[in-house]
């Protein structure tokens, strides 16, 4: 299991790596897409801090400017591989507050997953917004980056 997440977590760090990257090149980023970049750091920030018991730093749909992306990013990437390898149960329930103020429980394993399947699914919508702007977006599947 260990293995297996650190690939999904070093898969995801690619994507985001290369996305920043990306984001460097251009004259200015869509507006969109940095409201979703930045909710994506924002987000896995938070769940590590779930996970961690550690009260977060940033709000769900707070905005960073594109220079800070790469150490919020950074941070969140080491957060997240200690907490998996200083995890020998990832059955392991983590009791949480949602958006909402409800109280949740989830394993640390959905959480994890749920990090990574999450972070994908803003990056297709980036996707989809550089293409409107006229931006070829970059190929981030899964698939690409095990070759």
């Amino acid at each position: 299991m260990k293995s297996f997440l650190n690939q999904l977590f070093d898969y995801n760090f690619n994507c985001n790596k290369k996305l920043i990257d990306e984001c460097h090149k251009l004259d200015k980023i869509p507006d969109k897409s940095a409201t979703l970049f930045s909710h994506i750091l924002n987000a896995h920030h938070i769940w590590n801090s779930r996970v961690l018991g550690s009260e977060p730093l940033y709000e769900v749909w707070q905005e960073h400017p594109l220079k800070n992306w790469g150490d919020i990013h950074y941070e969140n990437q080491r957060s997240s591989f200690e907490i998996i390898t200083n995890t020998d149960n990832f059955e392991k329930r983590i009791d949480y507050e949602n958006a909402e103020g409800r109280l949740i429980s989830n394993t640390l394993q959905d959480i994890l997953f749920h990090i990574i399947n999450h972070s994908t699914h803003h990056r297709s919508q980036i996707a989809m917004d550089f293409r409107n702007e006229g931006i070829e977006p970059l190929k981030l599947d899964y698939i690409f980056y095990k070759r």
